[in-house]
């Protein structure tokens, strides 16, 4: 093999390179990188991305395998991973901007991203941008400046929606219903939620809403559907049919937003199926999922309660009933896992005490987050405190003496004598909740494992998300049956992987082709067809 001449033009300018025998057998992109020129490779040079995408405008390359030839095309796009240069001659090569490796894998606030990305926001001249998950119990949004992909401002509420219902079941019944259900639905999330959570990042950033102009949405298929005014109501009977799951684009005044100007746009992010949405597919990508061989587990322990399953080429998906009770909602003392929360407990039975730990610190917390939640059970059947069934024992009111009382909904337990709005309790209630939403997640779990022919022992990650995976001690989320049959050393705290997914739309576009390709891709289950799930479900909903 003779040298060759490359000629690569990128944004940055452009350079020639004389290119040796043995480099030139090197796949194009691990060439390019040793001499600077570093690509997004995010799903590890196996061809199953676009992020290394070159443009071919003069001579040929070569396939990696075979030695077939790739004829020089103008405006030919390619993926270098999979290609290397010819034997000899020049070859001229175009390097988009978002093929260059702007930005590593990175942790950024509540999210953790594991693949990189490109600086190829959606629109080329907005100055700032939104990223927003809509979740069904909160709503998370971030700032963005689209120039360097920095996160500005953040802020997150509850879904003004709870007031219409806790659950998506119940807002889809509404809407059935109740005659301008919809549009009370689209008020409460788009005017009532998304716009002073925008006023109020934008102000902490010094950013006048007018200069936002883009927003990018990632929520379960219900929320994409509310915020758009569009009627869920053929999600809520069998076939469970989505009316839409593809990408869709609003004016912000058609949603009853106002921000930006001429041209700006709002982007519902795509969807799966009815009950595996946009903020999976978000997920997928954000974690890297979507290019790893697996076996590999992605888990969104919110209120819909996601898993998806990848194996080979195989990606499936499920949702469960799991309802809110991990991101503290139902329960008599619960909260978001935000500063005043206990996130920690800890039960000592000889003598008695509980020691709790509160974000931020404090004496007088607000109540419990899901974090403290699944450490009570744990330290609740450690301790013998709690049986099987997840009923306090005989043997408590021995230990605990005045700190456990009753009412008229059963047996509770006081964990704090001066939280801030009173004692905090946990009752028998709330355990029996809690223990619902564990077998929910733990049973799916354990059924897409047996469709998939794998076991825990042989997952390589499993991918938490959902935001009380960041406060989680993940010995008790095993512990307790919730990550059933895992290791810690599995388990990858990834945050909200919704909102991540929509903050790399925001700035990757090609990833957004991405999101679609998983759209595409993802068979979705309904576990109740599944023989043995329900069997599954029984068994765990036991301590």
């Amino acid at each position: 093999m003779n040298a060759v001449r490359l000629q690569l033009e990128t944004p940055d300018g452009s350079r020639e390179l004389a290119v040796s025998a043995g480099e030139g057998a090197l796949p194009l992109s691990e060439l390019l990188a040793r001499r600077g020129v570093s690509l997004n490779t995010r799903c590890g040079g196996r061809g199953l991305c676009a992020g290394c995408e070159v443009e071919v405008r003069a001579g040929e390359l070569r396939q990696l395998a075979g030695g077939g030839a790739i004829e020089s095309v103008a405006g030919g796009l390619v993926r270098a991973c999979q290609l290397r240069l010819p034997a000899g001659g020049e070859v001229r090569l175009g390097v988009p901007a978002r093929s260059l490796l702007r930005h590593e894998p990175a942790v950024v606030s509540e999210f953790r991203l594991n693949i990189p990305w490109a600086r190829d926001p959606l629109p080329s001249t907005a100055r700032y941008g939104a990223a927003v998950d809509v979740g069904t119990t909160t709503v998370a949004l971030l700032v963005c400046d689209l120039a360097g992909g920095n996160v500005v401002a953040e802020a997150s509420a509850f879904n003004a929606q709870i007031s219409q219902g806790e659950d998506v079941l119940t807002r889809i019944q509404r809407c059935a219903t109740e005659p301008g259900a919809v549009q009370r639905l689209q008020r409460a999330i788009a005017v009532e939620t998304i716009q002073p959570l925008l006023a109020a990042a934008c102000a902490e950033a010094g950013v006048a809403l007018s200069d936002v102009g883009v927003m990018t949405v990632a929520g379960n298929t219900t929320m994409q559907h509310l915020l758009a005014g569009v009627d869920p109501t053929p999600m809520g009977t069998h076939p469970f049919s989505a009316v839409f799951l593809d990408h869709r684009e609003y004016a912000p005044r058609e949603l009853g937003l106002e921000f930006g100007g001429v041209g700006t746009a709002v982007h519902l992010l795509p969807g799966p199926a009815a009950y595996v949405g946009a903020d999976l597919a978000a997920g997928i990508v954000a974690t890297g999922l979507l290019y790893d061989a697996g076996p590999t587990l992605l888990v969104d322990v919110g209120t819909n309660g996601e898993i998806i399953a990848k194996f080979g080429d195989r990606l499936i998906g499920c949702a469960t009933a799991a309802g809110p009770a991990f991101e503290g909602a139902g329960l008599s003392c619960g909260v978001r896992g935000v500063r005043g929360a206990i996130e920690r407990v800890r039960l000592v039975a000889e003598p008695w005490r509980v020691e709790c730990e509160v974000i931020g610190g404090g004496d007088r917390p607000m109540g419990l987050c899901g974090s403290a939640y699944v450490d009570f059970l744990w330290e609740g059947r450690r301790t013998g405190i709690l049986g099987e069934t997840g009923r306090f024992t005989a043997g408590l009111a021995a230990r605990a003496g005045e700190e456990i009382a009753a009412d008229q909904w059963g047996r509770k337990l006081r964990l704090h004598p001066r939280g801030a709005s009173g004692p905090i309790w946990i009752s028998e209630v709330d355990i029996a909740r809690l223990l619902q939403a564990k077998a929910a997640i733990a049973a799916g779990i354990t059924t897409l494992l047996r469709l998939l022919g794998t076991t825990p022992g042989e997952i390589k990650t499993v991918h938490l998300a959902g935001g009380f995976g960041l406060h989680l001690s993940l010995e008790h989320a095993i512990g307790c049956g919730l990550l059933p049959g895992f290791s810690p050393g599995q388990i990858s705290v990834a945050g909200n992987t919704s909102l991540g997914g929509a903050f790399l739309g925001l700035n990757d576009r090609r990833l957004l082709e991405e999101m679609k390709l998983a759209c595409g891709r993802l068979e979705s289950i309904e576990l109740n067809l599944q023989p043995g799930f329900e069997d599954a479900y029984i068994d765990h909903l036991a301590l």
